[in-house]
């Protein structure tokens, strides 16, 4: 019973969407309603109204619902769609102020010369706009209004004319900042969670252990991975526009002819171009640049791409006069002084001690007042021309208002979807299909594609997403990222834009074209660019490192940056480590050679066989590379031939727990059966022998596994465990060769520091001789804790220490306490003595050989990656790799 209600729960929102019922509440009444209808038939037909859902009842699913929607608003720690309004009130500022009317005209007037020059500058501005704005709706309008009437004077292809417009507005969802985007990056960091779930799981099945090694995982997203991950494949897109225009416009030169310009390319003309140019591209490398390079969270870039467009819309909505650009002026101004502020001094309120510190936060909080003013004086521009400020916010509220009910709505009809059973049922069709992951992949976005034709992208994103996506995710065979797969489903919803009937971008343009332009042209025209969409997809999903690539990167050289010892890393870093060692092995080896030969008698006992150790040691690091290789060739060797049995088995093993699951629902369906007062024999006997027939076959299954299964996974399990063995090996080689070094190192260039502390020694023995007792004390625990400060000097410390502690009021012992100082400036001249000693004969020496080696043997040890090492690493992690035989 639970599939008929599943069928009428999508029945039902079927027929509310396409009957024009608004999808904020056609979803959650959809599921309100199926929810409500199989708790009533329930306890009309069973007596219990949980008996028709799969697990649970109906007050739970509703509550799921509650859930759902406080956690929507109430946890502090889902803040992605903040950004949301931010984006949206950007991009009707900007759309409100006709910064699209002044691209269009500029580069119409600039491409126009060229063939198919205005359909390029057309997709030019979809791309800029797309940057900035990010609404399709606007964008098409705009330039439907604009362009389409230009391109026909000009004998432009209606078709292609219609196209280009449509395509060129659709870009907003895939360039960033995009909502589709942020949508996405909250859908799937909660798909990333259950995917993990769901493969610590499949890990604890396979191998017995409850710890899965974090190089297994599953890779979430941000908004800001997202908005990284799509930059590459959006800029794709809009070069697959631009290259079919311009081939168009030479094979076929009617559809796109060449526009010449009437007036002078002067240098008026090319002060409104840069006019209309400049400061667009300005906001986008502000809020672009700010999340790329780590500065702003995304939340953040919303808020300075929002101030950017009042800014903007202030000097633009401004008709003449001297204080047109005033309030630009003064921003610019303001922000140009706060970053020299920060760049000549750190800026701290909470921790001003010095007078720079005060000078620097007061020019800083001039220069703020200042920006406040401009951002202000734009506002009241805004406000008062056209009463523009109090539309855009009204449209702001409305747009956002509608995204969040839907994502509310979809959050309850997901609900209900899994109540009745329907995310087991996608799971089992899925991972059921032959051919592995990609064939569960390409079904999925075959779906989209299709449901894209009567569905908008809002609907796909959190309807279709939420399901499918912890399958796919959790799936070890391709292993692939949130940040991709979110990519490849903005890439494929954007299609649903232009695909017939239902194409939203279709019937904007539709709304503002002459009436010559039949609805079947702007039909053909958008065929074409859906196919360039689809190349596009297809160019992203053969080459992740186009979308993948700039996340990693940006983490990898970004502040937060892990460690090169995080095991995520490891792979990645002996990978390109093991090609360094044999491009550079005869450098290594010198530097090693070069060192054993040091002289370090000077040195300590124990810091001479430390070094000597680790210079042994880093000579055997190409034996132990040796072996890592050794034991990869030989997993690799036999990993091809392993796949094929462990696939059978593991496939085997599905179907088994399958219908060990069917079993245990039958079982609580014979449960209920035989409490009934009077049992219905009949129905008792068939669910027995349901029971029956499927143990019967799980026991035919278990007869099926291969013969040498066994065998086989012996074999494997000793190739991965000699290989572990192997990096574990190689890993504390390196380690141990290392770690010596810079401790040494350290010692060593502290040696002026040490030598400074010595005249407080002098302090001490008069704080002893003539304080009273409890100043002495206080001037002992001050000096033992200044040693505490400095490295290597345990033993000094502990003298003194022990002299603070003869020296405690009611038993002090100003004898004792003067011992302990002696013995402590006996240890500190000798422990000065060596390391400026050491300073001088041995530093530049071991500071060549750490040079020599800090990059490869001594990765591992370092702060952080090197940016050219961080940015190998990225592209290395950028591809999938298949993961799945550890499973």
């Amino acid at each position: 019973m639970e599939i008929v209600f599943l069928l009428i729960l999508v029945l039902l929102m079927v027929i509310a969407l396409t009957s024009g019922f608004p999808v904020a509440f056609s979803l959650p009444g959809a599921a309100i309603i199926t929810i409500g209808l199989a708790a009533l038939s329930g306890f009309l037909f069973e007596g219990d109204v949980s008996a028709y859902f799969a697990q649970d009842g109906p007050v739970e699913w509703l509550n799921a619902g509650v859930t759902n929607f406080r956690s929507l608003y109430w946890v502090v720690e889902r803040d992605t769609l903040i950004a949301i309004p931010l984006f949206v009130f950007m991009g009707i500022m900007l759309q409100r102020s006709r910064i699209a009317e002044d691209l269009l005209v500029a580069m119409a007037q600039l491409f126009g010369p060229v063939p198919g020059g205005l359909g390029i500058s057309v997709v030019f501005v979809g791309a800029l706009l797309a940057a900035t704005t990010g609404i399709v709706g606007a964008t098409v309008i705009a330039m439907g209004l604009i362009s389409l009437p230009a391109m026909m004077r000009n004998n432009y292809s209606r078709s292609l004319a219609s196209g280009v417009i449509c395509a060129s507005g659709t870009l907003g969802q895939i360039i960033p900042p995009s909502i589709v985007l942020i949508i996405l990056a909250d859908q799937l960091s909660s798909a990333a969670d259950q995917a993990s779930t769901l493969r610590k799981q499949a890990y604890k099945a396979a191998t017995g252990e409850f710890s899965m090694p974090s190089h297994l995982d599953v890779v979430s997203a941000s908004a800001g991975d997202m908005f990284m991950g799509a930059f590459i494949p959006g800029m794709i897109l809009v070069a697959l526009y631009m290259l079919y225009i311009l081939i168009s416009a030479i094979i076929r030169p009617q559809t796109a002819p060449p526009v010449a310009f009437d007036g002078k390319y002067d240098s008026h003309f090319f002060k409104q171009v840069l006019l209309a140019l400049v400061p667009p591209l300005a906001l986008i490398f502000v809020v672009l640049g700010s999340i790329l390079t780590g500065v702003a969270t995304v939340n953040q870039a919303g808020a300075i791409g929002a101030i950017g467009a009042v800014i903007m819309g202030g000097y633009r909505l401004y008709d003449g006069g001297r204080l047109t650009f005033v309030p630009a002026a003064l921003a610019v101004f303001s922000v140009l002084g706060i970053l020299v502020v920060l760049s000549l001094h750190p800026i701290n309120i909470k921790n001003m001690a010095t007078d720079s510190d005060r000078v620097a936060v007061m020019l800083a909080g001039v220069f703020v007042v200042i920006l406040l003013i401009a951002v202000f004086w734009s506002l009241w521009r805004s406000y008062k021309i056209d009463n523009t400020l109090r539309e855009v916010m009204i449209e702001t509220a409305k747009t956002t208002s509608m995204v969040f009910i839907i994502l509310l709505g979809a959050a309850m009809l997901t609900s209900a979807f899994r109540a009745f059973g329907g995310e087991e049922l996608v799971r089992h069709y899925l991972t059921g299909l032959p051919g592995g992951f990609w064939t569960q992949f390409l079904v999925v976005m075959l779906v989209m594609f299709l449901l894209g034709f009567f569905l908008d992208f809002i609907e796909i994103a959190v309807v279709v997403v939420p399901i499918v996506a912890p399958i796919l995710l959790a799936n070890p065979e391709a292993n692939i990222t949130a940040v991709w797969f979110g990519v490849m489903v903005g890439l494929n919803i954007q299609t649903s834009f232009l695909t017939p009937p239902f194409g939203f971008a279709l019937f904007y343009l539709r709304g503002v074209a002459p009436p010559e332009v039949k609805t079947t042209q702007i039909y053909k025209g958008a065929v074409a660019f859906i196919g360039l969409q689809l190349i596009g997809l297809g160019i992203a999903g053969y080459f992740p490192p186009l979308v993948n690539y700039l996340p990693f990167s940006t983490y990898l050289t970004s502040d937060n940056a892990p460690p090169p010892v995080n095991p995520r890393l490891q792979q990645c870093m002996r990978d390109e480590l093991f090609v360094y060692y044999d491009e550079n092995r005869n450098a290594l080896t010198t530097a090693i050679d070069k060192a054993r030969g040091l002289d370090l008698s000077v040195l300590p006992a124990q810091y001479q066989d430390s070094l000597r150790a680790g210079f042994d040691t880093a000579a055997a690091t190409f034996g132990k590379v040796q072996a890592v290789r050794e034991a990869k060739a030989a997993l690799d060797a036999y990993a091809d031939e392993y796949r094929v049995i462990h696939s059978q088995v593991r496939d085997i093993e599905k179907d088994i727990s399958r219908r060990k699951e069917a079993i245990g629902e039958i079982r609580d369906l014979l449960s209920d059966a035989r409490r009934e007062d009077e049992p219905d024999q009949q129905l008792v006997a068939e669910l027995q022998a349901q029971i029956d027939a499927q143990e019967q076959q799980i026991a035919a299954l278990g007869d099926t596994f291969p013969a040498q299964w066994e065998a086989a996974y012996a074999r494997w399990e000793g190739l991965s465990k000699a290989h572990d063995k192997a990096v574990r090996d190689y890993n504390m080689t390196v380690d141990g060769a290392y770690q010596p070094l810079p401790d040494v190192l350290k010692l060593i260039g502290s040696a002026d520091e040490l030598a400074a502390f010595e005249a407080r020694f002098d302090e001490l023995v008069r704080a002893v001789n003539s304080l009273p007792v409890e100043e002495a004390e206080t001037t002992l625990k001050a000096g033992s804790d200044a040693l505490g400060e400095l490295a290597g000097v345990s033993a000094i410390k502990s003298q003194v220490y022990k002299a603070y502690k003869a020296m405690k009021p009611g038993r002090e012992n100003p004898q004792k306490a003067l011992q302990h100082i002696a013995q402590a400036r006996e240890l500190f001249d000798a422990e000065v003595s060596w390391r400026q000693a050491a300073a001088t004969r041995l530093a530049g020496a071991l500071t060549d050989y750490d040079e020599a080696i800090r990059d490869s043997i001594g990765l591992r040890l370092q702060a952080r990656l090197s940016d050219r090492m961080a940015r190998k690493i990225a592209l290395c992690q950028s591809y999938h790799r298949d993961v799945s035989l550890s499973f």
